[in-house]
């Protein structure tokens, strides 16, 4: 049952039906008629006429958000970027990088919500942040040396390919 991956609801559309729905019944429609007008199925004709027994047209209006509220509040999600702004080090950490269990402890500490690191994904993507991996460098690189190696010791060292034996 739902929808498929990637599909999401009308909510607005949904709600302009379930109104127009109520314009009807207030007109003296029957559910059967309003049903075939708004090509709606019976049950929720039944359902919208029952609310609108029940409420009146209000009844029928939206809802609100649909799922579980967020545990973070808009300002809350400001102060945590403008946090994850400052960087890791100005709140204590050695080196310059926000990884997910730091950030979950952050929120933890600043805001007393506990998230699990892995949860921590969606916040950050819901805040324009995205993963990035550092790049693994040793701070002893030589670039010089490195182009020198790769170009005179290498290529004695390489395996060449046997010579076949001809025909």
């Amino acid at each position: 049952m739902g929808f498929p991956k990637g599909v999401k609801r009308d909510f607005d559309g949904l709600e302009k039906r379930r109104l127009k729905a109520a314009e009807l019944f207030d007109k003296g429609h029957t559910q059967a008629e309003v049903r075939r007008k708004l090509n709606i199925s019976a049950q929720s004709a039944s359902r919208w006429y029952g609310a609108w027994k029940a409420g009146g047209q209000r009844a029928l209006h939206k809802a609100g958000r649909a799922g579980r509220k967020p545990r973070l509040e808009p300002m809350q999600l400001m102060e945590l970027e403008a946090q994850l702004q400052r960087g890791p080090e100005a709140l204590g950490y050695v080196t310059q990088l926000w990884t997910l269990p730091r950030v979950a402890e952050l929120i933890k500490k600043r805001f007393g919500v506990k998230y699990h690191p892995g949860h921590v994904t969606r916040i950050l993507q819901a805040l324009g942040w995205s993963c990035q991996k550092p790049a693994r460098q040793a701070l002893e690189k030589d670039e010089q040396q490195v182009r020198h190696w790769k170009r005179y010791r290498w290529p004695h060292i390489k395996k060449k390919p046997v010579p076949k034996a001809g025909p």
